[in-house]
């Protein structure tokens, strides 16, 4: 199972939105980049993305789950443009800023740190593990 993490302003779309969805879950559309659309299309159901707030807060909240993989963005007006639809999991006991991220060695090579501004990213294994652990969840 491969890991992702998926930004989103929380102005925009929230984790607190993504909740009230509950089990019938969400479309992740707009996304506009062409790396951040090849990842939306290796996605597949039951993977699971850490949900991170961008903008000001910058922190992964909360735990997503892909429950339809990727098809048509509805929401483009032109181009190839793919989206799926993920359901809230659980949130982060603690939050953790992409500070915290930054100062963790072994987060390192993380692509958030490296390339921060990716809308849909992988995650390793191993730094699933760890974020999970900050985050107070068990794995």
């Amino acid at each position: 199972m491969a890991y992702w993490l998926m930004k989103s302003e929380p102005e925009t779309w929230s984790w607190a939105q993504q909740v009230k969805k509950g089990a019938k879950g969400e479309p992740w559309s707009g996304v506009r980049n062409y790396q951040a659309r090849l990842n939306l299309r290796a996605m597949k159901k039951g993977e699971r993305a850490f949900f991170y707030h961008s903008g000001e807060e910058r922190a992964i909240v909360g735990i997503v789950e892909v429950i339809k993989e990727a098809y048509p963005d509805h929401t483009a007006e032109k181009g190839d443009w793919s989206m799926v639809d993920v359901i809230a999991v659980e949130p982060l006991q603690k939050p953790i800023d992409l500070t915290a991220i930054k100062a963790d060695e072994k987060l390192a090579q993380m692509m958030l740190v490296k390339n921060s501004r990716l809308s849909v990213q992988p995650v390793t294994d191993a730094e699933w593990k760890l974020v999970c652990k900050m985050g107070g969840l068990k794995i």
